[in-house]
């Protein structure tokens, strides 16, 4: 029998819940045993400060309409292991390319998870329902994520609040995400909106850091990371155009406990006793 991680305090685990979490364990290291080490080849414009991103472990992608039909089946056959997909933008836009890619990504065996981005044209509450109301709340998928990004450089909303308000803003949308889904959501951030507003914020939720010249901690400094976007000229089979490609920071122990638990496993001591991790609750 394949135990439990050994990083998850049986304390705060019921027994019916450590019996689903020991399956669940068995059936993902079984599938664990399809992949092969090494790395998913493919970038058309190759950064060498990103290189140690091209061996980790587990491998994935972020995609939208823009990567038109992606055979996901063949994706997976390379090496990805996991995709973050558009769902919502704003309080009104829904990406066409959704619901085909939720489904078919998961029916490929790819663990996904879904994607908001927010803007600053538009209520946090409003976008917070207009996710919740497109998103299923799935309890097999990845954490839902906030992509916090200043777009003022957009024709239809250039708005650009102050960091303050920004972060009280986003604060709304991840409160009402991790209701809706019960799981701590991801914060998907570049290194400008980090600079003004996240940095020293203290918050609890996983990080997803875009890089794409050098690694994470040249850019971030301090900030904890869980997944790097560490290129957007990918290749992939599967997939005609070209793709954001990331990696997990850890190995394949690591990310079935994330999967098991939607929680960095880095943080199971301290989130697990407050009831923030799936398995845990």
């Amino acid at each position: 029998m394949v135990t439990p991680p050994t990083h998850i305090s049986l304390h705060f685990l019921r027994f019916s819940q450590l019996c689903k979490l020991c399956v669940a364990f068995i059936m993902l290291s079984l599938l664990s045993g399809c992949f092969t080490a090494g790395i998913i080849k493919g970038d058309n414009q190759p950064h060498p400060g990103v290189n140690r991103a091209r061996s980790m472990q587990i491998q994935g992608i972020d995609i939208s309409r823009y990567q038109g039909e992606i055979d996901f089946r063949a994706a997976r056959r390379a090496g990805t292991r996991f995709a973050f997909i558009k769902a919502t933008e704003g309080g009104d836009y829904l990406d066409p390319a959704f619901a085909s890619n939720w489904r078919r990504s998961a029916d490929a065996g790819i663990q996904r998870g879904a994607y908001h981005f927010m803007t600053w044209c538009r209520p946090a509450n409003e976008q917070a329902a207009w996710f919740a109301a497109n998103v299923p709340n799935d309890p097999y998928s990845l954490p839902p994520v906030l992509d916090l990004e200043w777009n003022n450089h957009s024709a239809s909303c250039p708005n650009m609040p102050s960091p303050e308000d920004a972060l009280a803003q986003a604060k709304i949308v991840l409160e009402a995400m991790e209701r809706h889904t019960g799981k701590l959501p991801i914060i998907y951030t570049d290194i400008n909106f980090h600079r003004d507003v996240l940095a020293g914020q203290g918050l609890e939720n996983t990080f997803w850091l875009r890089s794409v010249a050098a690694e994470p901690h040249q850019r971030y400094g301090y900030q904890p990371w869980t997944f790097w976007q560490w290129t957007q000229t990918g290749t992939m089979p599967g997939i005609r155009s070209e793709v954001d490609r990331n990696s997990f920071y850890g190995s394949e122990d690591e990310w079935v406990r994330f999967i098991l638990t939607g929680c960095d496993p880095r943080a199971l001591s301290r989130l697990g006793p407050q009831g923030r991790c799936g398995s845990l609750k």
